[in-house]
């Protein structure tokens, strides 16, 4: 029984937590705010995490994992689609979702920070990754190989990296056409893209 009521109380706290995060800004969420949401005491944040950072950075993990269920979710069957279309509608669908998750996006970034200098949250962000990338790959139809994951790393590396520049200046977030026309740009510097131009004007048979 004790055993069930530990694994509810860790649960009301991460639950706890990720309301704090969509609805305070990271200076305001302290362990004694989290404790009240969660109807929880101060020591079961010891208890459970070991501390308040090591708890907001579980919650983190857990809200962007719930984040890519609902991004799964939104999509729908898309097996039988190319991984084009996979991949256009995902972006379309965490665009669209992106002001709903704000507070999740800016502890992220102070987790990763304080990942610099503590283990534990390091291990937490790390084995979040791990965890997604797999998922991913499966979500865009991308293997189950070790190169479909690191394709998967890749894509989340993109997004990520687009989140937190929007955090900084939404103008600077790349939606829409303009991701389409991005893609398209990008392609023409990936391996194994040949490029028009160069294919019309045949090989160049100089000799050095």
């Amino acid at each position: 029984m004790a055993t069930v009521s530990q694994r509810s109380n860790r649960s009301n706290l991460i639950e706890g937590t990720l309301r704090c995060l969509e609805r305070l800004p990271p200076e305001r969420i302290t362990a004694r705010v989290i404790a009240d949401e969660s109807g929880a005491n101060l020591a079961s944040i010891t208890y459970h995490f070991g501390s308040k950072d090591a708890l907001l950075t579980a919650a983190v993990v857990e809200g962007l994992d719930r984040w890519l269920a609902d991004i799964a979710h939104d999509l729908g069957d898309l097996s039988s689609e190319p991984r084009a279309i996979r991949f256009g509608r995902a972006a379309e669908v965490m665009a669209a979702s992106r002001r709903l998750h704000t507070g999740l996006a800016k502890n992220f970034v102070g987790a990763l920070a304080k990942a610099q200098h503590d283990p534990v949250i390091r291990n937490l962000l790390a084995e979040g990754f791990r965890r997604s990338r797999p998922d991913v790959a499966a979500l865009l139809g991308l293997g189950g190989d070790q190169a479909g994951e690191d394709a998967a790393g890749l894509v989340l590396a993109l997004f990520d990296g687009l989140l937190f520049q929007a955090l900084l200046d939404p103008g600077l977030a790349v939606d829409g056409e303009r991701m389409t026309r991005a893609q398209v740009r990008l392609r023409g510097v990936l391996p194994g893209h040949v490029d028009p131009a160069s294919a019309r004007s045949g090989p160049d048979t100089r000799r050095p």
